[in-house]
């Protein structure tokens, strides 16, 4: 005797508990994994089964083309099961239900079986599109909020707030790179640009925070070495324009100091029109230093002015004498009675203890500004 969809539909119901216990306990057979979540996952994945095939069962007595899935099945448990568990177990577990169901419909409906099978075939494409739909809403909320946090830290970095708070918010983020880190600042016009570095960076195995800043793009990078490398790589994936490498320092939390810089050289890196792309910070320490920077006539003076005057042997007189003499070493040696190989050694010494090469036009330029600046600090010397 034929039976009417509401007779079928009825008899379904009355099964649908051990349907689901039967799913459930196959899951736990065939896939291992489900015995080894927390019981509170594992709850929710029972509540799943339970109100999929119920879904099944209403959808097949009113004769539903489609319906609401997401709400009917996947509404019982939280969004965070999508973290938890990936979409490729998900679907495993949608795939097994419909198949404990499907064998055992000819025990619980007969002669009835196929037309409920048909049924059970059309709502297992449904339940394979739900499920695929709740995973992209999850995943578009999650890089949502992962972004608005990533924006958080890296504000928090350059404003100096509690390091406790940056690395508590960092974590969040999966950042757990021990290694220097070192801040990167360019212009924005697309915001692809964003995505290509993220994509440079990941290649690289590098940690990467980014955020946007009014017109700049601010990338915190981890896991570069003492020199920076290979951050020339991920700044090539910037817009158009001046990218500007703070100094490498030790940690996440260490990032203000370099991101202090990496602004600072950015402000001023049209002033150097031939400046490589991307530049050191430090390579702007002229341009800062005549924008007002402190940190950076500090830096001259330390790290250039003061090595000249504690090297004696007239190291400092030279390079004055040398860079006013049109860097010319014959007119320096006739200038201060010198022969011209005493003028070579002095530059020499000059460069190791500065690192600068007074014929080179960059660094005269370097160390001359340093050299006024030191003698503005110090008139006694």
């Amino acid at each position: 005797m034929t039976r009417t969809r509401a007779q079928i539909a009825q008899r379904l119901t009355r099964s649908s508990g051990a349907l689901s216990t039967a799913a459930l306990s196959r899951m736990e057979v065939d896939m291992p994994w489900v015995t080894e979540l927390p019981a509170e996952d594992r709850s929710f994945i029972g509540l799943i089964v339970q109100a999929g095939i119920k879904s099944f069962i209403d959808s097949y007595r009113n004769e539903k083309e489609s319906s609401p899935l997401i709400a009917e099945v996947f509404g019982v448990a939280p969004r965070e099961m999508a973290s938890e568990i990936t979409l490729e177990q998900t679907v495993a577990m949608v795939r097994l239900s419909v198949i404990v169901v499907d064998e055992n419909l000819d025990e619980l409906l007969g002669e009835d079986a196929e037309h409920a099978r048909s049924a059970l075939n059309r709502y297992a494409r449904e339940i394979a599109f739900a499920t695929a739909e709740v995973y992209a809403r999850a995943a578009e909320q999650r890089g949502a909020w992962d972004a608005r946090l990533e924006a958080l830290v890296v504000d928090a970095l350059l404003r100096g707030e509690d390091p406790e708070t940056i690395s508590s918010r960092a974590s969040a983020l999966s950042w757990d790179v021990s290694g220097n880190v070192l801040v990167m600042i360019g212009n924005l016009t697309s915001r692809s640009a964003m995505d290509h570095v993220r994509r440079v960076a990941r290649d690289k195995n590098l940690g990467c925070l980014c955020a946007v800043q009014g017109d700049r793009l601010v990338v915190v990078l981890g896991g570069v070495d003492k020199t920076g490398r290979p951050a020339n790589t991920v700044a090539e994936a910037f817009d158009p324009g001046p990218v500007v490498l703070g100094p490498v320092v030790a940690t996440l939390t260490d990032a203000k100091i370099s991101a202090d810089a990496a602004h600072s050289g950015l402000r001023v890196a049209h002033g150097w029109p031939d400046a490589p792309r991307p530049v050191h910070a430090e390579d702007l320490l002229p341009e800062r230093a005549l924008a007002g920077d402190e940190d950076a006539r500090r830096a001259l003076i330390e790290a250039v002015f003061a090595p000249l005057a504690a090297a004696g042997g007239s190291v400092l007189e030279t390079v004055e004498c040398y860079l006013s003499c049109g860097s010319s070493i014959e007119t320096t040696s006739r200038t201060l009675f010198v022969h011209a190989n005493t003028v070579r050694y002095r530059l020499k010494r000059a460069a190791e203890v500065t690192g600068l090469t007074p014929s080179h036009p960059r660094d005269s330029y370097t160390l001359r500004l340093a050299v006024t600046l030191g003698r503005l600090e110090t008139p006694e010397l």
